[in-house]
C-alpha cells in the first residue's frame, strides 16, 4: 500500500510540482492550499507524513502544527522561506520533525521523508520497559505507571533512542544525527529544549532524575534502572 502524504501550500503551482515528483516516487499525495483543509484532512483521513508550509494564510505553519499536535503524533515537515534559525528551533519546539528553507531540490525533499518515515518503521524489539515506563514501538505508544503518555514524533524517537542504549551518553550533535539523519550540530538549543520537553512529559526531576542525566560538557544518558 503506498504510503500517503498530505501537502499544505499556499502555493498552487508548487503543490503541483510536488504532487507530480512525490508521486512518482511511489508516494500518494493529496495538496491543499488553505490550513484549515488540511487540519481537517489529518483528522478525517490521516496521512502518514504531512509536508508544511510557515507562511499560510489565516494562521502560519506553526499554528497548524499545534492544532496537529492537539491530536495526532502524524510526522511533519515544516518548509520555511526564511530559513531563518529561530523558525526552525520553534518548529521543533512544537513538534515538528525535521524542516527545509526554500527553494529546496526536490530530491532533498524526497531524502527527508524517507529518512523520517523510515525512522519510524525500524524494525526491532516491539515493547521496551523500564520501571514503570513502557514504550510499544509497534504500536507508537508510551505508559509511565500505566498512564498513556502523548509524545510528539521526535519526542517519541528520542526517548526510544535512549531507552533502546540505557546507560550510553549522547552528545547533542549524536541526538540530532540520529534523528535527523543530518548535521545540526548548529541547533545545539533545540536538542536541550526537546530533552526539556520529554523530562517535563516524564515528570522527571532534573535536580535528582530518574530518567533522563545531563552529562556536563558531554550530553545525556538514560538511567533507567
Amino acid at each position: 500500500m503506498k504510503e500517503y502524504i498530505l501537502v499544505i501550500d499556499d502555493d498552487e503551482k508548487l503543490n503541483i510540482l510536488l504532487k507530480d515528483y512525490l508521486s512518482d516516487f511511489g508516494y500518494q499525495v493529496s495538496t491543499v492550499t488553505h490550513p484549515s483543509e488540511g487540519i481537517r484532512i489529518v483528522r478525517d483521513r490521516p496521512p502518514d507524513l504531512v509536508i508544511l508550509d510557515i507562511m499560510l494564510p489565516d494562521m502560519d505553519g506553526f499554528e497548524v502544527c499545534r492544532e496537529i499536535r492537539k491530536t495526532s503524533t502524524v510526522p511533519v515537515v515544516m518548509l520555511t522561506a526564511r530559513g531563518d534559525v529561530t523558525d526552525r528551533v520553534v518548529g521543533l519546539e512544537i513538534g515538528a520533525d525535521d524542516y527545509l528553507p526554500k527553494p529546496f531540490e526536490p530530491r532533498e525533499l524526497v531524502a527527508r521523508i524517507q529518512s523520517v518515515l523510515r525512522r519510524l518503521s525500524k524494525p526491532g524489539v516491539s515493547v521496551i520497559r523500564f520501571s514503570g515506563l513502557e514504550v510499544d514501538i509497534e504500536k507508537q505508544s508510551v505508559k509511565l505507571s500505566d498512564e498513556k503518555i502523548h509524545l510528539t514524533t521526535m519526542e517519541f524517537e528520542l526517548l526510544r533512542l535512549f531507552m533502546e542504549n540505557p546507560g550510553k551518553v549522547f552528545s547533542r550533535d549524536q541526538i540530532m544525527d540520529v534523528l535527523r539523519g543530518m548535521d545540526c550540530s548548529v541547533f545545539d538549543r533545540s536538542v536541550d529544549m526537546l530533552i526539556s520537553r520529554l523530562r517535563q512529559k516524564l515528570n522527571d526531576d532534573l535536580k535528582d532524575p530518574k530518567w533522563i542525566l545531563t552529562i556536563r560538557g558531554t550530553g545525556y544518558k538514560f538511567i533507567g534502572d
